[in-house]
């Protein structure tokens, strides 16, 4: 049973498939089917005309935007509406976009989660062979951990500054979409768009649910 927040996607190969709506009204259907029961909402829609071959795709962009916008998950008809490379599907996990088929459910266990296991696998490799040598070093009479005596220099700092600014940038050009479409409905106030970002559910840069005026004002401040 379906439950939570879902972003749509519909993709057909040819523009003579998009204007009869061949293809997309079987899409539509598969994912109301999936969708029905359960307490979700369908936040964004997107729909597309392009090959599945070409895995850069605007909408498809737009539609993994607002999922990061939302917090949601990315919803489709069946895998192939997706993509059939399965590099591509992984860099979607690896970047957090969640997804789901409606006619297959648990494809992206299927898929992407076999070629997670596998890097799992290295990763657990990599960390047995780590703790060996961390061993032979401690046996050597190697010290471990502890203060180094090393501090945090002011290019340090600047780092960290730096990928602070960036991440919040970023998450200011994922939620730009929302708030361009809140203006054109006529909430164009700090207040109004702070409750409105709060009632549809859009997650504040932190990753709190309540939305502050002051919070708007620093994101429009990066737009």
């Amino acid at each position: 049973m379906a439950e939570g927040k879902f972003v749509t996607y519909y993709r057909v190969s040819t523009a003579r498939q998009g204007a009869s709506g061949l293809g997309l009204e079987a899409q539509r259907k598969a994912v109301a089917d999936f969708l029905n029961g359960g307490k979700w909402t369908v936040v964004a829609e997107f729909t597309e005309i392009e090959s599945g071959k070409n895995d850069d795709r605007a909408e498809l962009a737009n539609a993994i935007a607002a999922c990061k916008a939302y917090g949601a998950k990315l919803c489709i008809a069946k895998l192939d509406r997706l993509s059939r490379d399965a590099h591509f599907l992984l860099g979607l996990e690896k970047a957090g976009t969640d997804f789901v088929c409606a006619d297959m459910p648990k494809a992206n266990s299927l898929t992407v989660g076999i070629m997670a296991m596998v890097a799992q696998e290295e990763r657990r490799m990599i960390s047995a062979r780590t703790k060996a040598a961390l061993a032979a070093a401690k046996a050597r009479g190697t010290k471990l951990g502890g203060y180094r005596g090393v501090s945090p220099t002011p290019e340090h700092r600047a780092a960290a500054a730096d990928a602070r600014t960036s991440r919040a940038t970023s998450r200011a050009a994922e939620v730009a979409p929302i708030i361009a479409g809140l203006r054109a409905e006529g909430v164009t106030s700090l207040h109004g768009l702070a409750k409105a970002l709060t009632e549809r559910g859009v997650p504040t840069a932190s990753g709190g649910a309540q939305w502050q005026p002051v919070q708007v004002s620093r994101l429009l401040a990066r737009i």
